[in-house]
């Protein structure tokens, strides 16, 4: 008998000279052995604490890497400091408690279920903040790691949970896990999502079909805009009017989305949209008209080479002076050589990618005469602006050219004809 449990007897004694019985004197001591123990625990696990900790957040205020903060900012150092004062509580709980075995039992399931809790816990955040690490490590885009982060978590929490039943129900783990196959049926039905996703997040990251920052459109779940997070079960996607996105990431496997990576990484943005011409306002140019354009300072160059390759045409077939059998210059040609020719001027095209200024098969719109170039810019507005830039002086432009844009009758056009 040491000295503490002498203490507890004395104790003991003192309380039945005042009458009450031993039994009662016994739970009396213990539970105040108990409250005083717990008071101890606290001011120990305080002190000590705050001691450490204070100590770690000192040196990591001093360092120049952000590790330290980022497992500071997920308290891992605070779960697994405190699992010492919890640890030597249970190692000497045998001095303290030697009367009421009952009382005794319950302080050790709650020690070391508490410890069970600090120790999942910690190695959670320790999970997460390894995520976050790895994204600051990333400048550029990046695979986003966090779906195999929470089936790693998944994974922990499942064995913390089997070691809390263990400790509960006292039985080794191993005698839980047997019996675990039994389960796997509604294990399977209750994370069909998580396992679905996981699998959907090994397909993604394998693949590089999506990274965190990419534009992605989703016609079937009506997204449109850049991937903000990637998780074990989801996808969330911020659309251009700041709304959110919630997308199951095997939904992306299973269907289709148009991901947009590859066009900001080439270096250019597609320009694709026609000018539809007014067939009849397409004619043959004449020679006061020819020096009328010779004054664009564009085309003079084209109009004067173009001239004379029709001149030496049209004398070798004998038909200089017709205009139905010799070869001329129309006014949707020299506006198609003009259109290239102010492209290729503009800083803001990509003349290392398709350029092309074409005619599509005629309609019942007009002739449609498709501009297909690449800007340098990708930024939306930029690109937006870069285009409108484009067309507005293309629009402007074109009567000079006698040339006429199609497009339906409207309300003045019939009024001008005298329809009411």
């Amino acid at each position: 008998m040491n000295k503490f449990t002498e203490k507890i007897q004395i104790y003991i004694a003192w309380l039945e000279g005042l009458g009450i019985e031993h039994s009662l004197a016994v739970l009396v001591s213990e539970v105040s052995v108990f409250i005083l123990s717990f008071i101890i625990f606290l001011l120990v696990n305080k002190v000590f604490t705050q001691i450490v900790l204070n100590y770690l957040h000192k040196l990591s205020e001093k360092s120049q890497t952000q590790i330290d903060d980022i497992l500071f900012d997920n308290k891992v150092p605070n779960y697994f400091i405190h699992i010492l004062p919890v640890y030597l509580w249970l190692i000497f709980q045998d001095n303290i408690f030697v009367q009421a075995v009952n009382l005794e039992y319950f302080v050790i399931l709650f020690l070391k279920l508490y410890m069970n809790y600090l120790v999942i816990r910690g190695i959670i955040a320790a999970l997460m903040s390894l995520n976050v690490i790895y994204e600051h490590k990333q400048t550029d885009r990046k695979k986003s790691i966090k779906s195999y982060i929470q089936v790693i978590q998944l994974g922990v929490l499942f064995v913390g949970i089997l070691i809390t039943i263990s400790i509960i129900v006292q039985k080794d783990i191993s005698y839980l896990v047997t019996g675990i196959g039994a389960f796997a049926a509604v294990l399977m039905l209750v994370f069909k999502d998580s396992i679905l996703g996981f699998v959907g997040g090994i397909q993604i990251n394998a693949n590089d079909m999506l990274r965190l920052g990419d534009w992605l459109s989703v016609p079937s779940a009506g997204a449109d805009g850049t991937v903000i997070d990637i998780s074990l079960t989801t996808v969330k996607i911020q659309n251009w009017d700041k709304t959110i996105s919630t997308i199951p990431t095997y939904s992306l496997v299973s269907g289709s989305f148009h991901n947009w990576r590859g066009m900001e990484e080439s270096g250019g943005r597609r320009i694709k949209r026609a000018l539809n011409i007014d067939m009849q306002t397409i004619n043959f140019v004449s020679e006061e008209k020819l020096k009328e354009l010779k004054k664009i300072k564009l085309i003079k160059a084209y109009i004067d080479n173009k001239d004379k390759e029709l001149k030496t045409h049209n004398e070798k077939i004998g038909a200089a002076t017709t205009t139905y059998n010799g070869r001329h210059q129309t006014n949707i040609g020299l506006f198609r050589a003009y259109v290239v020719a102010y492209l290729k001027a503009n800083k803001e095209v990509n003349m290392d990618m398709t350029f092309l200024v074409r005619q599509l098969p005629s309609s019942e719109k007009g002739l449609p005469l498709e501009i297909y170039i690449f800007s340098k810019r990708q930024e939306w507005a930029i690109y937006e602006d870069i285009q409108a830039d484009i067309f507005d002086h293309l629009f402007a432009i074109i009567p000079e050219f006698d040339l006429r844009l199609f497009q339906n009758p409207s309300g003045n056009d019939l009024r001008s004809l005298g329809v009411k």
